[in-house]
């Protein structure tokens, strides 16, 4: 008996067939283009990374064969930190404007439409002036740059390939991912970062958080080929902290909360002192603030940099508490001067180091008055990493994830998530805004009055 089919099955067949075969194309077309972002990304944060480092060893090689001089010992750092500096900020100024500062704003900015990207003039002159700065000791991250760069190149693979809207902007944020896994070798925290802090901007999908994922994976892979499959910072691995001491975390998360607020407002402050001098008093005070910082990196050398000194100097640290607070307050300054200058570079590098001491400074009261806890000042420092992080970006699960990643102490999840979440309540409740949509609105009305 001869079986016969209507044709209209065939016709259903075929367009359920198209229907699931169409998607598959499109997903794997928007997988690859992510990964190879994400390959680039690692590619050229992986360059920073060596430049960045080679600048700076060449640059203190060279004043170090002046040391027992006692006029150039100090001049040479301060002199070379100024020129270096005001070179930085004079090549972005005249090539590509937009690449001042982190660059996270303007990503943000992209992504919602109110700022360009221009790939073309960005990643050169990002890089070259990143790599002045950072490498001069000034007190600022790779990882501003290196998200910065990362987002124009994911909206390169888009120009090039010709995606739609939606795809451009979520290679956009698959770049911007790469950039900060490519910095601190943080995959997970990466992949956070993108949901939290481009949440009002990035149009969320199963596909898009995997290409994100993707992306991410492929620049850790890179990153990791360099720099081996080690935490960024050589910290010990502390015990978990007793439940009956979670309070002291709660009172170090009100303490980070307030001093997130703070630390954005004279941020800001910083920014409009520079931007309302007149080409010439802007000039001299770039050229001041550069002098500063290296003088300071002379005499004090934890004073400056990117933090990764500082943290291992404050690990180590047994002489006298109270240093370990000044050195906080000083970096305070340093930190404000250095991004005020208007030079490529980040403030999450500068603001784990602050964490860092002020949590140090903490955990030693701690064992003062609470010796029965028997709790290491190291755990509390693990914990204001990630505080003033959440605090002043309000990415709280970034902050999080990064402390742990970055120091391989998860067994301090419990404090971490207390910490955190206690600083971020408490900078919301106080009326403080995020530190990216700060600048990003400062940079929209700087525009509109231009």
């Amino acid at each position: 008996m001869k079986l016969s089919i209507p044709k209209k099955s065939f016709q259903f067949s075929s367009r359920l067939n198209k229907a699931f075969l169409m998607p598959a194309r499109y997903i794997i077309m928007l997988l690859g283009l992510s990964m190879l972002t994400g390959l680039l990304t690692g590619i050229i944060g992986t360059l920073f990374h060596i430049c960045v480092d080679a600048v700076f060893q060449w640059r203190n090689g060279f004043i170090q064969q002046f040391n027992q001089h006692p006029i150039l010992q100090w001049l040479l750092p301060a002199v070379s930190t100024a020129l270096m500096l005001y070179l930085a900020v004079l090549i972005v100024r005249r090539f590509a404007p937009e690449a001042g500062g982190s660059g996270v704003q303007e990503i943000e900015g992209a992504l919602e439409g109110s700022r360009d990207i221009h790939w073309q003039r960005l990643l050169p002159i990002k890089f070259i002036s990143g790599v002045l700065t950072i490498g001069s000791g000034m007190v600022m991250g790779r990882e501003g740059p290196t998200i910065h760069m990362g987002g124009n190149i994911g909206h390169m693979i888009s120009v090039i390939f010709k995606t739609s809207s939606d795809n451009r902007n979520t290679l956009i944020t698959a770049g911007a991912a790469a950039g900060l896994s490519a910095a601190f070798n943080t995959p997970l925290a990466a992949i956070l970062f993108a949901v939290e802090e481009m949440r009002a901007q990035f149009k969320y999908g199963t596909y898009s958080v995997q290409a994100v994922a993707m992306a991410v994976f492929v620049a850790a892979v890179v990153v990791r080929l360099y720099m081996g499959q080690v935490p960024a910072i050589n910290m010990s691995h502390f015990a978990a902290a007793p439940l009956k001491s979670l309070p002291l975390f709660l009172i170090l998360g009100l303490i980070f909360g307030i001093l997130g607020i703070l630390f954005n407002r004279y941020l800001i402050i910083g920014l409009d002192l520079f931007s309302r001098n007149r080409s010439s008093n802007n000039t001299l005070l770039i050229l001041l603030t550069g002098g500063v910082i290296g003088y300071l990196g002379s005499i004090w050398p934890e004073t400056t940099g990117s933090g990764d000194l500082t943290l291992l100097w404050a690990m180590q640290h047994t002489g006298a508490i109270s240093l370990l607070i000044v050195l906080f307050f000083i970096r305070i300054g340093t930190t404000i001067l250095s991004y005020s200058s208007g030079a490529p570079g980040g403030i999450f590098a500068p603001m784990l180091a602050l964490g860092t001491l002020l949590g140090l400074w903490f955990g030693h009261y701690v064992n003062v008055y609470f010796p029965t806890l028997n709790l290491q000042p190291g755990i509390f420092a693990v914990a204001g990493m990630g505080a003033l992080f959440a605090a002043t970006v309000r990415a709280p699960l970034t902050g999080i994830a990064l402390s742990i990643e970055l120091t391989n102490n998860y067994t301090l999840i419990l404090p971490l998530i207390l910490t955190v979440a206690t600083a971020t309540v408490t900078a919301e409740l106080l009326g403080g805004k995020p530190i990216y949509s700060i600048l990003l609105q400062r940079i929209l009305k700087r525009d509109k009055q231009l």
